[in-house]
Parts: structure tokens; sequence; C-alpha cells
């Protein structure tokens, strides 16, 4: 094998925390590459309006995904546009291969292939997200300001975003499919408590209708009777499940019930050299600069695996350049 088909660090993945963690590597001197198969920036490509990432009172989803791959860029950062079919650990190196038979084979591997929310697949859902529909209360709650909105879910992330919402908005309805709720018993009585939320029970959402400022209302069916009805309301949060993209994850590695891979304080896996960022690792929260964040660790954690492997084959590689501020 020659060198040149070697490469210090694969990054698999391109949002956020890929995309910082490319930045760290690159400033760490190491080869790296970056594999993706859309378009770089994540799921925050999809937000029509960012305004808790520091350093910005109001971006959009698409600029600030724009500054993000532009900032990686600036180091002369390797691009492949590819989807991954498999990551294979090994003792010497890891392997990464593309749907292009390519295979790109290095000391060390990032998975920052994120997840998804579950999807209600109701009409209007997709064309209304960013203009109404949402996945997160904490990043889109603050634009619901006194207004009406509907949650959908019934376990603990549909209860405890319908209590944020809740201390924003104007009404809050939570609509749920069966007739109590799957959420602990403490956030259930805290709903409850809160004269500002009305139980929907029994309750779907068949379809999301929405105006020139976005949307207006929603369709309910009750599961019992079949009866349907529109509601209005100003926006619509769904929380019946999040996917871990965790397809590419090696077996053996840990991971929790929910399919989140469990790592350690670097984002390192039970694997050496294997690391995981964002959204797939199990964490308390889903945020963009939390991602961020795991990405620079990472990082800088695989700068020094990397130089440690490198040392004992008699090697000679550059220490990370940004331990330190």
């Amino acid at each position: 094998m020659a060198q040149s088909d070697f490469y210090d660090l694969v990054i698999i993945g391109g949002g956020p925390g890929g995309l910082c963690a490319a930045i760290y590597a690159m400033r760490a001197a190491m080869k790296t590459v970056l594999v993706e198969k859309g378009v770089t920036g994540g799921q925050v490509t999809m937000s029509d309006e960012v305004e808790n990432y520091l350093g910005f009172t109001h971006v959009s989803g698409a600029e600030l995904s724009m500054r993000f791959t532009q900032h990686a860029q600036s180091y002369d950062l390797e691009m492949i546009s590819q989807e991954v079919t498999a990551l294979d650990p090994g003792l010497d190196y890891h392997t990464v291969k593309l749907a292009d038979a390519a295979v790109l084979k290095s000391h060390a591997v990032i998975l920052a292939t994120g997840g998804s929310p579950k999807k209600l697949n109701v009409p209007g859902e997709r064309e209304f997200y960013g203009k109404g529909v949402s996945y997160c209360a904490t990043c889109d709650g603050f634009f619901f300001r006194g207004k009406t909105v509907v949650v959908v879910g019934g376990g603990d992330s549909a209860a405890e975003e319908a209590l944020y919402l809740a201390k924003l908005c104007k009404k809050v309805y939570i609509a749920h499919r069966r007739d109590q709720l799957r959420a602990s018993k403490i956030l259930q009585q805290r709903i409850f408590n809160d004269c500002n939320i009305e139980m929907l029970w029994n309750t779907v959402v068949t379809e999301i209708k929405a105006g020139s400022d976005g949307v207006d209302r929603v369709g309910l069916k009750d599961t019992v009777t079949a009866k349907r009805r529109q509601l209005e309301v100003n926006g619509v949060f769904i929380f019946i499940g999040f996917n871990p993209n965790n397809e590419l994850v090696p077996a053996g590695t840990r991971m929790n019930a929910d399919g989140m891979v469990m790592t350690d304080h670097k984002c390192e896996t039970n694997t050496p050299g294997i690391y995981v960022i964002g959204d797939l690792r199990e964490k308390f929260a889903r945020q963009i600069v939390l991602s961020a964040a795991d990405g620079c660790t990472a990082a800088l954690a695989a700068a020094y695996y990397v130089d440690a492997k490198k040392s004992m084959q008699g090697e000679t590689c550059a220490l990370p350049m940004d331990t330190a501020e």
C-alpha cells in the first residue's frame, strides 16, 4: 500500500461536527479527508433561522452551513462527495469503503453521520419545515412567542418540549394518539398543572396547512371516533422519536437502547482510533454548538492518537496546535 493512499484521519459526515473536526485536524497537520454523500452543513441547512449559535444574533441555516464549509475549505481540506458503504476497524489501520468501490485507509476515523427526527409523514410536513414545522423547541421556540402551537408526541421529549414552549407561547396543545402519556410521572404532573397546556387525547395530526405567513392550522383525527376537525395553530412541533444514523457503526461498539453510540470524554468508542460525534453520540442535548464542540474534542484526541501510532512506527507527526488558546 502506497503512503499516498493512507490518511491520518477520515471524517465521515459533513455537518457542523464533521466540519469543525476537519478544521482542527488540518490545523494539527494531519492528512485528512472528509467524506459527505450530500450537501455539507447537515440538518442546519434546512433551518430557516438560527439565533442561538454564538456570534450570530440572526443567521439562516443555509448561510451558517456555507460559512462552516468555507472555513474548513480554507485549509485546503480534501473532500469527497460519495456515500460510505462500510467502516471496517483493524489493529493496524481502519478501512472506509465508498459506494464507487474506492477504499480509504487511515489511523483514525471520526463518525459524524448524525441522525434525524422521526417524521409524521403527513401532507404539509415536509413542505413547511422551517416555516412553522419544527423538531426542536429549544432551537425554534423563540420564534413562536405569544403564539399558539401544537406538540405531537407523548414521551419525555414531547413533554419536556411542551413545558419549554409553554413559557413562551400563548397556548400549547399536545396531540397524543393514546389516552395517556408515556412520559415520566413527574413530567406528566407538570404538564397537567400547567394552565397553558391543553391535552388532545386520542388525537393524530393528519395534515399541516399554511398561508402566506406560514403554518396556520392542522387537520386532526380522533383515533377512537374517527371524527376529523381543524385546529388553528401557528406552529407544529413533532417529537415522536429520533433515528440515529448508526448503520456504519462497527459491530461490537457500545450503544445505548436507543442506538446512540456511547463514548468516553474524548468522543472515542471502545475501538481505539474510532470516534463518534454529534447527534450519533449519546448526550444530554442535540444542538449545533454541541456537535461542533464534539468535533473539536474528537479531532484533538485523534491527533494525539495518530501521533502515538506514528511514533511507535518510527514516523514523524505534528502535535495538535489547538490544545490551548
